[in-house]
C-alpha cells in the first residue's frame, strides 16, 4: 500500500490504542525532520555541509519511527559522502515529497 513508509513500524514505535498520539507524533515528525530536510538544497547551495551532515543525522531516527527505511539509508548516505551527495539530495526530495503524502494518507484514513 505504501512505497516509504510502514503502517507496522509506525504502530510498533507508537502503539496503536492512542490514536490521538500517534496522529501527533506523526505531526511533529512533519513539521520538524521533514521540513528541516526539505531546506537542505540552500544549504548545499551555501556548501554548508555541517548543517546538511546535523540535519540528516537528527531525521534518522525519525525516519525509523516512520518505517521509512530507503529513507533512512539515504541520509546515511549523505552523511558518509557529505561533499559529494548532490545527487543524494535530489532523491532524498523525491522520497520526501512521497513520505509527505503517505503521511497524510495515513492520518486521513486513521481519522475516519
Amino acid at each position: 500500500m505504501y512505497q516509504f513508509i510502514s503502517e507496522s513500524s509506525i504502530y510498533q514505535y507508537f502503539g496503536e490504542d492512542d490514536p490521538d498520539m500517534i496522529r501527533e507524533m506523526i505531526q511533529i515528525i512533519l513539521d520538524t525532520n521533514i521540513k528541516d530536510l526539505q531546506e537542505l538544497p540552500q544549504y548545499y547551495q551555501e556548501n554548508d555541509f555541517l548543517t546538511i551532515k546535523k540535519r540528516c543525522h537528527k531525521a534518522k531516527p525519525s525516519m525509523s519511527y516512520i518505517g521509512a527505511v530507503k529513507t533512512r539509508k539515504l541520509l546515511e548516505d549523505i552523511e558518509e559522502n557529505l561533499e559529494s551527495s548532490q545527487a543524494l539530495n535530489e532523491t532524498l526530495q523525491a522520497h520526501l515529497e512521497g513520505i509527505k503524502q503517505e503521511l497524510g494518507d495515513f492520518l486521513e484514513t486513521k481519522s475516519k
